[in-house]
This record gives structure tokens, sequence and C-alpha cells, in this order.
């Protein structure tokens, strides 16, 4: 008998069924006469914030991960998943809710910035490397959405119909490689497949993922996606959470009493709850090996974002030479309030956030750098901070403990180990004291019923939100009010900020206190920036998105950035040719005018060293080591894939496989930067490429004059498309250089019934990064493994004939190519 035999058979059926049904919002209840410890899960990928808000246990903040896909590094990704791993062990988390490897079918999707890539190659690799850096240390990872959660329109109910050679060869193809790199956990999506919802999706829960890839980790339901008993019982579901609405616990016992669910099922499950407690040392009987806690935090951070960092255009104005600099124009909103985590369960509270304006003056200490704000894309006031506020002194039913700031947030345990079910009430106590006399606006953002009072007036009492707003609509589309208040400059007034909730709501809280101080309207503040940038001898502006165009929870409308950036950006241009545009995005914008701009770095969301990491940029410390996960269009209407909308409940994903860069090479219309697309501080020659013994082999040279780092792309094209299976293909001249033949071992090839199938005219096969000093030459060697030469037609089936082999610098800048015969 095996020791999971061995527990399984002490345990009572109602025993059983309770671990596999969430005790709480984040965790599985304990069974100390078996040794067994609560498993405790949280949510990431960026950082792990634990099973709730501690004002003094901070969070670190990496990159988005489509930063983390843009360096194109899976080492590094392995290196922030250690990070990850060490940071769940110093908060008690045995299983991170992470990573996200949806796909980017259309860059409206909101939750853009939390998956890693148009590319399910690229997502699977970066994903496979911080999977094992994470369980490295003993914690679980929880790889999601699976399956078809590329958007968030209707997410909760949607029926996403894929078609079956695009569901295995795209959007499945991450989660197999996460599975056979030997990932812990799953996590099931809310919407459905193909006419089933995923939470109870035997075929693919079960049948997939469990038998066919042979995957002996757990399947989690997301938060409350789980809503029958039998269903996801027998549907592969192995742990639905959180507790609240949760469909299992007694219901699933009776169900197995009566005889709807074999307790054979629920013993699996067990057996796999078991197995993770084991891997993760919430067993007394398994401890997990001790892993040296040594990564650091800011460090891994900052490298992250500097080699995440995508110079998309640059006329030679980067890097910048600090000798040569008396004045720097620094401008936009962004500038001090750094966008540097995306909306939605995300979000962690980092312990410190760099500014690009605070990072500039960092380095440029005998340089003048001066701020303007330009244009404010924020359609909320901003949180009250800085020094005309006084300290921000919270008390939670009786528990005390300050913030750093006007905005409040949790998910889960309550600060202080206050019960959810009794707290109904927040009070947030501080003071103002003006710099400028004048009208002031005041705001309250949150939801709940406020009073707001500053000194003897009370501004406000209600609710923002009308009754009978939903959990989710609360949280995820927070509502505000603003109140203008007569102040003078040098008269402190107290402010009080009154919260009440119902009985249970308190486990999610997103409450600001916003202040925006009088000022100029919004052509006067676009004209002192165009001034300031006029007398500066560069000027550097930071546009970017808001929490309310990025987030979880809804889709955009639209991929021009907010407000009045674009006018801001072609006037600053115009009148400082030396104009350097930052863009502090998660996911792909609009950039109207990049032809005007001297310099255009993108820098996702950059985590909290953005400042610091983006001032090594563009002082040339540190190269922008980024290459594009993801194609950036020049027009909204050019983009292949885009719509959302549901339609009777339903969205059909009718391109098939010809999603990102697939579908823009069978386009009329270029993109603005393609997928691989990035620049650095130096060229790189490349040498002859050649395919032996499965791998490419490439060497590239360092031609410049500074070190650097090279992402040496290896796409595959094949030269009849439409193909035939079962035959040769038509032959077809190939649109890519002349090559130089080479082989390669065969692969029987498929002896199945002749099928008409369309493939991509190129489509990427490897990839790897080298780094190389000035002159130095390396060799890169590449990987080809079978499965890139393969389509799914029932079955996995090799496609023999003669393929281009492309290595390249992005995909539209191949350097070498060459021909290898398979079959």
């Amino acid at each position: 008998m095996t020791d999971l035999d061995h527990l399984l058979a002490q345990l009572t059926l109602d025993e059983k069924v309770s671990l596999l049904t969430g005790q709480d919002f984040w965790s599985l209840p304990a069974i100390p006469r078996i040794g067994l410890r609560s498993l405790v899960m949280s949510d990431g990928p960026v950082g792990v914030r634990g099973t709730g808000y501690a004002p003094d246990d901070p969070s670190i903040a990496l990159p988005s991960p489509t930063a983390l896909a843009a360096t194109w590094d899976v080492a590094l990704a392995e290196r922030a998943g250690r990070l990850l791993g060490q940071e769940s062990r110093r908060k008690g988390v045995h299983l991170l809710l992470g990573p996200t490897v949806n796909l980017h079918r259309t860059p409206l999707g909101g939750r853009h910035f939390e998956c890693y890539s148009e590319d399910p190659l690229l997502s699977g690799e970066i994903a496979t490397g911080f999977v094992t850096g994470v369980q490295s240390h003993g914690v679980g990872t929880t790889v999601k959405h699976l399956v078809g959660n590329d958007f968030e329109t209707d997410r909760m109910t949607v029926d996403v119909r894929i078609p079956d050679r695009a569901l295995r060869e795209l959007y499945l193809a991450p989660f197999e490689r996460v599975a056979a790199a030997g990932g812990w956990g799953v996590m099931s999506a809310y919407n459905g497949v193909n006419g089933t919802p995923m939470a109870a999706h035997g075929v693919i829960q079960e049948d997939i993922l469990k038998r066919e890839w042979g995957f002996d980790g757990v399947v989690v339901s997301d938060w409350r996606a789980a809503r029958s008993t039998v269903g996801t019982a027998l549907g592969g579901l192995d742990i639905a959470m959180p507790a609240m609405d949760n469909p299992w616990g007694p219901a699933l016992a009776e169900a197995v009493r009566s005889g709807q669910v074999p307790e054979e099922l629920i013993d699996d499950k067990v057996r796999r709850v078991l197995l993770l407690a084991m891997r993760t040392g919430a067993l007394e009987s398994h401890p997990v090996t001790d892993v040296p806690l040594d990564e650091d935090g800011t460090a891994v951070a900052h490298q992250v974002a500097v080699r995440s960092f995508v110079l998309a255009r640059n006329d030679g104005v980067l890097p910048l030479t600090a000798g040569d600099l008396s004045r720097v124009a620094v401008i936009g909103a962004l500038a001090t309030d750094a966008r540097v985590l995306g909306g939605g369960s995300a979000q962690v509270t980092p312990p410190h956030v760099i500014s690009p304006l605070d990072g500039l003056r960092a380095v440029l200490p005998g340089v003048e750098v001066a701020y303007a704000v330009g244009a404010d894309p924020r359609p909320f006031l901003p949180a009250a901070e800085g020094p005309d506020w006084g300290t921000f002194q919270l008390d939670l039913d009786g528990y005390d403990f300050t913030v750093a700031t006007g905005t409040v947030r949790w998910i889960g345990d309550l600060p202080g180990g206050r019960d959810v079910a009794t707290t109904t009430s927040m009070v947030l106590r501080t003071s103002l004291t003006p710099e400028v006399s004048g009208e002031h606006l005041l705001a309250i953002s949150g939801f709940g019923a406020f009073e707001l009072t500053v000194g003897d007036q009370k501004l406000y009492q209600g609710s923002l939100h009308p009754p009978g707003t939903g959990r989710a609509d609360l949280l995820l589309h927070p509502r505000e009010q603003r109140f203008p208040i007569t102040l003078e400059a040098g008269v402190t007034v107290p402010v009080v900020l009154r919260q009440t909730f119902e009985p249970g709501m308190a486990h999610s809280v997103a409450t600001t206190l916003g202040h925006r101080p009088p000022g100029p309207d919004e052509e006067g503040l676009i004209a002192a920036a165009v001034d300031l940038a006029a007398r500066s001898d560069v000027a550097v502006v930071v546009v970017g998105t808001t929490e309310q165009v990025e987030s979880e929870g809804f889709d955009r409308t639209s991929l021009a950035l907010p407000g009045r950036q674009d006018e801001l950006v072609s006037r600053v241009a115009a009148a400082n040719p030396r104009t350097i545009v930052v863009v502090n995005a998660g996911s792909p914008v609009l950039l109207p005018w990049s032809e005007e701009a001297a310099a255009v770095l993108l820098t996702w969301f950059p985590g909290q060293e953005a400042g610091a990491a983006l001032a090594d940029v563009l002082l040339g410390v540190e190269e922008p080591g980024g290459r594009l996960p993801t194609t950036w269009p020049r027009r909204e209407q050019d983009c292949p894939v885009l719509d959302v909308r549901v339609t009777d409940g339903a969205l059909t994903y009718d391109e098939d496989i010809f999603i990102g860069y697939r579908a823009w090479l069978r386009s009329p219309e270029r993109p603005l930067f393609t997928f691989g697309h990035g620049l650095g501080y130096t060229t790189w020659g490349y040498g002859d490429l050649a395919v032996t013994e499965g791998e490419a082999l490439v060497s590239v040279t360092n031609m410049g004059e500074r070190p650097g780092r090279e992402v040496v792309q290896i796409y595959l094209s094949y030269p009849g498309s439409p193909v035939s299976l079962g035959g040769e293909p038509a032959a077809t001249p190939s649109t890519m250089p002349a090559a130089t033949p080479s082989t390669a071992p065969s692969t029987a090839p498929s002896t199945a019934p002749s099928t008409v199938l369309e493939r991509p005219e190129r489509w990427l096969a490897g990839f790897v990064s080298v780094a190389a000093a000035p002159g130095e030459t390396v060799t890169a060697r590449i990987p080809l493994p079978e499965r890139a030469f393969q389509v799914w037609n029932d079955g996995w089936q090799t496609i023999p004939g003669t393929y281009t082999v492309i290595a390249a610098h992005a995909l539209d800048d191949p350097r070498s190519t060459t021909t290898t015969r398979i079959g």
C-alpha cells in the first residue's frame, strides 16, 4: 500500500469530500489526525498576495506577464518563478494561482496583460520556466484558465466554440507543455467550450488532461466557476473554490451515497490533493527539502523589467549621454503615477514603486529634470498622497493600522484577523494641508455606503452603486463620486471617510479617497508641457492605459490611448525633435505618432522597479532586451481577429488556427510592429544556418561597440498550403530567400486518409537568447521537436516534405535560411 493509499484509507467519505471543497476564500481544511495541514492558495502571477491584506507584509511586484514573455528568456522566467516560490514560502502559501497561458487572440482582451503571448510555443516555454522556478521551492502552480478564457465579455457564461484543430494546435498547447514539464495544478475556466462548461468538461479535463497527457496534479475551479454538484464531479474537477456558493461539500457526499458519483472517483481526486500536500510540505510526514531563500526581489524585478523593454523605434537618440544634458523634460501623468500592475486579481501591494520621474532624477543629479503633467488619462482622481496629506489611519471595526495612501485594497482574509461575517465598518482618518488655495476636488471610489466629512462639512452620504449590484461588478467596476471644496493654503482640515458593508461583503475591498488640487485646464496642461519640451535638451513623454482600460472583468472597447495623450505626443514631438515616448501599457495600443517620435520604448506594466529600470535603459546602463510577444497593429480595423461580441451566448473562433502573426501573414495590411520585433544598442550578423540531429545551429556575431543580447528566432515554412495529408504538397515558390539544403532525422509520415488543411506561411519553431561582447561570435542551438512538423487531424500527424528553416531577428527580419527534409 502506498503512502497515499494508507492516508486515504483513514478518511471517512465526509472527510474526503471536505478536502475537495474550499473551507474559506483561499484554503482547504486541515485533518490533524493524518498530519495534514490546511492547503493555502494565493493569487499571482506578478507577486504573491497571500490570503489577505497585511500592511506590514507587502508583496514583490514583478513586471506583467506580457513583459516576462517579451524577454524570450526561459531561464529568466525560471528565476522569476524561484522568486515567487520564495515569496510563497515566506507567506505560507502552498499553491500559487498562475501562470496564465491563455493566448492573445484579440488585442481587445481585457486580461491580455496577464497572458504571455499570441504564440503557443512562446507562451508554453515561458510558462514552463516560470512553473519550474516556483515549484523548485515546493510550491505548486496552477496554470490557467483551461481553456478558451481569451476574453472577458460574458466570461462567466459564454460558450466558446473552438474548432478541434485550433483547440489542439493553439489553445491547449501551452497547457500541454506545462503538464509535460510536471506542473502540479491547472485552473478550470468560467466559460464553456463547445457546449460544455469547463468546470464539468470531462473530455478536456479527464480524457485529455489526465489520461492522454498523464497529468497527476489537481484541477481547481476558478472562484465560483463550479456551479453543479454531479456534473463537475464527473467532469474532471478536483477542487471547488471558494467556500461561498460552493456546490460540493455535503451535497457531493450525498451524491456519492445516492450512487450518482462513484466513490472511486472521489478517491482519485483526494489522492491528487494528498499528493499536492506531499509535494508542498502540507503533510507532516513529508517535509519539503529546504531551498535557499536567496533571490533578491528588487534585483529580479529590475532585471525582468530592463530585459522586457522593447525599443520599437530609435533614430539614434538612445542611449542618452548624461554629460550632454542640462535639462530633461519628463511629461505625462503616468510619469509620476506609474502603472505597474494590471487591474483585477493580479494586483498586489508592492513595498515601493519607483516612478519614471524619480528614476530619472536619481541617475541625473547634475541635470535639471523638470516635470509637466501634459495630459492626464485617468478617469478617476489619483489617490490622496504626498506632502499635502497627513498619516492615513484606518480603523477596521476596532483594529487600527496605517496605510501609505488613500487607497485601501484586499481580497480574502481581513486585516488583523477580523471576521468577515461580523465586520461591517471601516473608517479612514487623515488630514489635508493644501499648498494651494482654491477649489480642490475630493473623490470616493469603491462600493458600500460612504460618509465623507472634511472639517465640519459633510460632503457625501450614500452608496455609489444601486441596490442588488453583484459581487463581481462591485469589485471590478468601481464607481467614483467627486466633490468640490474651497480650501485655504496652509490651513489644515481633518478628513474622515466612513464606509459600511453588508455582513459578509468585507472580504473584497477596493476603496480610494482621491484628490486633485487646483490647476490649469486640459489645454493649459498640454501647453505647459509643450513649452517645457521646447526649452529642454530631450523630452521623455510617458503615456499609457489606466485601470479602467486594462483589467480583469471587462474587455477593451478601443485600442486608442485614453484622453488626449496622442495629441500631447504629437505637439511635444513638434516642439522638440529629441522626443522619446515611453508606452506604459500591458498590451498593444495604437501609436499614430510613432514616426514623429525620435524613439518609442514599450515598457508594459513594469513592476515596482519601473523608474529605475527605465532610467538605466535610457542612459545606456542596460540594453532594452525585449522582443514583441504579440503583434502591434497600425490601425484597429487592420487587426485580422478583433471582435469579442457574444451572440446568443456564444463566440465562435471562425478564424481557426489563424490568430496573431499567423493571421497577419495572410492579411494585405501590415502591422506597425511585427511579432518578435525589438531593437537594441548593438547590431548582429548571422552566419550559415544548419539543421542536424533535430536542432538548428546558427552563429551570431555582435557587430557593434557595446555588449548585447540577441533573441534568435527559428521559423518553419512549408511550401504547400493548403496541404494534403498523406501526400506531398503541391510545389509553390517560397517567399523566403534561397536556402541551402541540410538534413534532419526523419519522422514517419502520416498514413491517414488525405485531408486538405491550411498551414500558416511561417510559424515559430524555437528560440534562444544569447549574449555576446563586441566582436564576439556565439553559436545558438535551438531544438526542433517533432511537434514543430505536425498538425492535428484526429491525432498528431507529421507532414512529410521539404521545410524551409529560417533564423530571424524578428518575423519580418529573416537573417539566414536553409531547408530540411522530413519523411
